[in-house]
């Protein structure tokens, strides 16, 4: 019988992480919620809450497992439905996926236990949804194929969309809508540039498209591109970068503090699919559609990175300024991108880890000062002392300091790697210049708000009530800025992972022969050339076989 469990969880194990929270979803929904808000310390509440939570630690100690496999350089293949790429749909974990897999449920339990702090009981259904998230993020790191890279996008989106507006509120609802349109544009073109990739290359799995791509001719590659940049649009508009990065800081500001520090992984999926895309698929290899991104997405980067801390600057409140760090990190790692080297990407993978867990420990901390402030909240307005001062100022500290990139935090160090890949390249002193100016500025704007939060303080008022964060509040934001610390002190096995990780990404022969086996590549089968309009169709003659 263990022999059988064994068996099956290890032949299981890729498809588990989607599976898990689909079903946690589902359950969630049909045990129902007793009417939301009206259930507030209800019993149907805390067995959701139970479920819930236990899901979310059995999704992150598989998803541990599947890193700890890949970490051997194991590339795990599972064939949906016992079809093989590349016409069956295939899951893929390799180091890339695994790390992703592991830095979002790694991130979702303290965010969960956060939520049970009362967030949850603002609205209905918030585990269901929750879960349902976690369906889409991991389903869109582990697909192989770019189709069901957009059905997982949808996934996610679709919970996302009601989560930014759990608990309501004037402001939720306005931004909420701009962003349910915005994606629905941009799911639009994303459905128009799979059509354009699949129409050229008559395939959309990944491994088959970095094979075929090669073997492109100059005009159909040329048309393969417009596909491939129209993707990238869509995924930098889910990354936020510029021009497309407006929605993000009034809507992630506007999210309540639980949903804000999920999103943090959410905008990291635009990064993955860019890299899957851009570094993955139209790599030196490419043929004619070589690097298609190189001339733009550096230079897109860098001003990403400029203008998200322009914008931290010119905050006026603590939440808009953490959104406009996002978009700041988010350059930043896709700068690292666009230098194209294997050293550049193991940098970018690990500034990714450390800024996603940085941004949404922030994202946490903004809600508990806010709550400590009175009527003015997160606004950078002098206000009364917040009632753990010293705790809450140390968080604040340390959040700041890695953030910005200060020794011997995990940002200095991923902000080092950096500069070190682009050393010797044409872009070293755009890179340089913009990175270090970036966490200066970074730093000045994040002293400039922790001096009005925690020393322009005016006088108690006797009519003010002022108490502390509960402690479940306070341990789920201690416990992802701990991740920070020990993100730091494991900084040398986590390069290790990232370098390998990047190597692996760029050996696109290894991942083909993974994916596809003897029937892929050259040997594929596929509907391909169908030329309608090109000459007769001719169908078999009835009775033989195709």
């Amino acid at each position: 019988m263990s022999d059988f469990v064994s068996h099956f969880f290890a032949s299981h194990l890729s498809v588990l992480p989607v599976l898990l929270p689909l079903f946690t979803a589902a359950t969630l929904l049909l045990m129902g919620d007793g009417g939301g808000q009206a259930s507030h310390g209800g019993a149907k509440l805390r067995y959701s809450r139970l479920l819930s939570l236990t899901s979310a630690l059995i999704g992150a100690l598989l998803a541990w497992k599947l890193m700890s496999n890949a970490s051997t350089g194991t590339l795990s293949v599972y064939p949906l439905g016992g079809w093989s790429a590349p016409f069956g749909i295939v899951l893929v974990v390799d180091r890339l996926s695994a790390m992703m897999l592991a830095l979002t449920w790694t991130i979702a339990v303290p965010v969960l236990w956060y939520a049970t702090g009362g967030w949850d009981s603002h609205g209905r259904y918030f585990h269901a949804l929750f879960h349902f998230q976690l369906m889409g993020l991991s389903g869109a790191f582990v697909t192989g194929d770019l189709f069901n890279l957009f059905v997982f996008f949808e996934v996610l989106l679709i919970a996302s969309y009601v989560l930014l507006v759990h608990g309501h509120g004037r402001e939720r609802f306005k931004v909420g809508l701009h962003y349910v349109v915005l994606n629905l544009v941009a799911s639009a073109l994303f459905l128009i540039g799979l059509a354009v990739i699949y129409g050229v290359a008559g395939t959309l799995n990944m491994a088959d498209l970095a094979i075929r791509v090669a073997q492109l001719a100059p005009q159909e590659a040329s048309l393969f591109k417009a596909g491939a940049l129209l993707l990238l649009v869509v995924f930098g508009l889910k990354a936020a970068i510029v021009p497309l990065y407006m929605w993000l800081p009034g809507t992630y500001a506007a999210a309540s503090a639980p949903v804000a520090a999920l999103f943090a992984i959410m905008t990291k999926v635009g990064v993955y699919s860019i890299i899957r895309v851009h570094a993955g698929i139209l790599g030196e290899s490419a043929g004619h559609a070589a690097l298609a991104a190189e001339p733009w997405l550096l230079p897109v980067a860098l001003t990403t990175t400029v203008l998200g801390v322009f914008g931290a600057l010119a905050s006026h409140s603590l939440s808009r300024l953490v959104s406009y760090l996002t978009v700041a990190s988010v350059g930043t790692i896709l700068a690292a991108v666009g230098l194209f080297t294997p050293a550049a990407m193991s940098a970018a993978l690990y500034y990714m880890v450390h800024s996603t867990l940085v941004i949404a420990a922030l994202f946490l901390l903004v809600e508990l000062v806010a709550s400590q402030r009175g009527d003015i909240g997160d606004r950078l307005q002098p206000s009364t002392p917040v009632a753990q001062p010293i705790m809450l100022g140390l968080m604040t500290l340390l959040g700041a300091a890695s953030v910005a990139g200060l020794p011997p935090l995990p940002g200095f160090l991923g902000k080092l790697m950096v500069l070190q890949s682009a050393a010797a390249t044409p872009a070293q002193g755009w890179v340089w210049a913009v990175v270090l100016s970036a966490g200066f500025l970074t730093l000045i704007g994040l002293a400039r708000a922790g001096s009005i939060l925690f020393w322009q303080v005016l006088p108690i008022n006797n009519q003010m009530s002022n108490s502390g964060g509960s402690w479940r509040l306070t341990s789920a934001t201690l416990g992802l800025l701990g991740l920070s610390l020990v993100l730091a002190t494991g900084a040398s096995p986590l390069k290790r992972y990232t370098d390998a990780a990047a190597v692996q990404l760029a050996d696109h022969t290894g991942y083909a022969q993974a994916v596809l086996g003897p029937v892929g590549g050259a040997a594929a089968q596929t509907t391909r050339p169908y030329r309608g309009g090109e000459g007769d169709v001719k169908l078999p003659p009835q009775g033989d076989k195709p």
